[in-house]
This record gives C-alpha cells, sequence and structure tokens, in this order.
C-alpha cells in the first residue's frame, strides 16, 4: 500500500488509472471522472484531502448548486467524489470518506427528448451524393436502428460489422459487450458509406466513421452535425444523438411492449434504468385514449 505522503496529482493520477485499468471503464467515462475530481480538487483550494470533512463536502456541493448546478449534475460530482475517496482509503492510507452519508439535492425526473417516427423519417430520408453527408446519414440510421449510444457508435470498428447478417457487436459502459441487431435501412446507409470510406480514412484506420482528418470523428462534431440536418428539414426543439438512441427505445417499446428486450438491446444493466420508456409509452396512450374515447374529449 502507498502512502498518505503522495503528492495530489500523484493521487489523482492513480486514480484515474484504477478506473482505466482496473475497473475498465470507457475511456469517455474515465474523463467524466476526471473532470469531476478536478472540480473537487479546486474547490479544495489547496486543503489538504485527508483534512477534508463531510461538512467541508456540503460546502462545496451549496458552492456548485449555488452557481446554478442541478441536482443530477450534483449527484453525479458526489458519486465521481465518493469513489476517489473510496480509493485513496484503499490506496493511500486515508482514514475516512467524507462523502458517505451525503445526498445530493434531488431533480425533478425529466423525460427523454424523443422524436415522433414521422420526425425521424424526416430527418434520415433522403439521398446522398455526398460522401462526408453520406457519412453522416449512416452514423445517424446506425445509432436508431440499434439504439446505439455516441460513445459506442464513435468506437466501432470494421470487425464489428456484420452486414450480411445485419448485426453490430457493441462495446458499451462498463466494458460490456452486447450484439444488437441492425435494421435494413441502417444496413444500406452504411454500406454506401464503406463504399467511399477508403477515399477517407487513413491507411490503418478501423474505425467506421472518420473525419476529414482519417481519424476517429468526435462526438461534438457528431452533435453539430445533427443539429444542423435538423434544422434544415425542420424539425423543431433540440436534436442530439442520445435523442436518436430514446427514440429507438421508445418507439420498440411502443410497438412490442417487451421491456426486457428494450433493456436488453440498450445495454441496461438495470431494467430500472428502462422503466423510464414506460412513462413516454404511457403518454402516446394517453394521447391516443384523450383522441379517441367519446367520453374523454372536449366539446
Amino acid at each position: 500500500m502507498t502512502t498518505a505522503a503522495a503528492g495530489p496529482d500523484d493521487r489523482f493520477d492513480g486514480y484515474l488509472a484504477h478506473l482505466a485499468q482496473e475497473r475498465r471503464l470507457a475511456a469517455l467515462t474515465v474523463e467524466n471522472y476526471a473532470r469531476d475530481v478536478r472540480d473537487l480538487l479546486e474547490l479544495a483550494a489547496g486543503q489538504p484531502l485527508e483534512g477534508l470533512t463531510i461538512h467541508d463536502m456540503r460546502r462545496f456541493l451549496g458552492r456548485l448548486h449555488a452557481g446554478g448546478l442541478g441536482g443530477r449534475s450534483l449527484a453525479r460530482k458526489l458519486s465521481a467524489w465518493r469513489s476517489f475517496f473510496d480509493y485513496l482509503v484503499r490506496d493511500h492510507g486515508f482514514t475516512a470518506n467524507p462523502g458517505r452519508g451525503l445526498r445530493a439535492p434531488k431533480s425533478p425526473k425529466r423525460l427523454p427528448t424523443t422524436l415522433t417516427p414521422e420526425q425521424t423519417a424526416r430527418l434520415l430520408d433522403g439521398a446522398e451524393t455526398d460522401d462526408l453527408a453520406r457519412r453522416d446519414v449512416a452514423l445517424f440510421e446506425l445509432i436508431y436502428s440499434s439504439g446505439l449510444r455516441i460513445g459506442e457508435t464513435l468506437t466501432l470498428a470494421l470487425p464489428d460489422l456484420d452486414l450480411d447478417e445485419r448485426t453490430v457487436r457493441v462495446t458499451g459502459k462498463g466494458s460490456r459487450t452486447r450484439v444488437v441487431p441492425v435494421g435494413t435501412q441502417a444496413a444500406e446507409a452504411v454500406a454506401r458509406w464503406l463504399e467511399v470510406r477508403s477515399k477517407w480514412a487513413k491507411p490503418d484506420e478501423l474505425a467506421v466513421f472518420v473525419s476529414r482528418a482519417g481519424g476517429p470523428m468526435s462526438a461534438s462534431t457528431v452533435q453539430r452535425h445533427l443539429k444542423l440536418r435538423a434544422q434544415a428539414r425542420g424539425i423543431e426543439g433540440r436534436v442530439y444523438p442520445h435523442a436518436l438512441r430514446h427514440s429507438f427505445a421508445s418507439h420498440v417499446l411502443q410497438s412490442s411492449g417487451d421491456l426486457r428486450a428494450v433493456q436488453e438491446l440498450l445495454g441496461h444493466a438495470s431494467i430500472s434504468t428502462t422503466q423510464i420508456y414506460t412513462h413516454l409509452d404511457w403518454q402516446h396512450l394517453a394521447s391516443v385514449y384523450d383522441a379517441a374515447h367519446p367520453r374523454a374529449r372536449r366539446k
């Protein structure tokens, strides 16, 4: 076991290595933990970490809350801080975790943003002749067809695709791997992109979706391109990659009613995470009822 005498940077670097190598978290998840722990170190402003108390942690959360951070974001930060101190207790001789016993303020539950099937069709339909427009449509189609997270989509490698069988192998949160089906239109869109991909990809690049520079695309680029496409197609509201995943889940659940299947397709470890989509399904059913039931219509 190392000692508490290690410097803050050494402990921080060791923690990130612990997340990546021992807990085998995805790179994007490690980045999120790193950002939250950096916020803690900044709030501590040079105070010895081993001297922090639950009152300090409550004060830090209060400052962030006063700065406009909501309950969900505060809960995520607190979770990262607890994880960091658990590591310090285990490997650096700390005697207590000052984050234990604290609760972040609750936020009202927000339902995920989804598109209607008609909006989704308007967003995705249309023949694209430009190479990079082909790429974008293939990427959007695949997210919606298979319910992928943006990080899962951008880390897809060519061997993960089987367009003959119309499946894709995905590595999700917690390094869990799942194989999910790919719809006909998505498979065709991906095939059209693969016809021209070699003109853009670096020689040894395996990422399915590559940037102008030939390497893997960034999430921010995908978000920007999707937003612009939605605006050009006259789709109001905020459209972002995860909304396509939400739309996939909502549309499959509305059609099938099979919550367990949706859980497996999304790669959720717990069905409680998937149950948020039952609220969306209820909203849909309620609107149908209001429109159709003779005693529900307003005069």
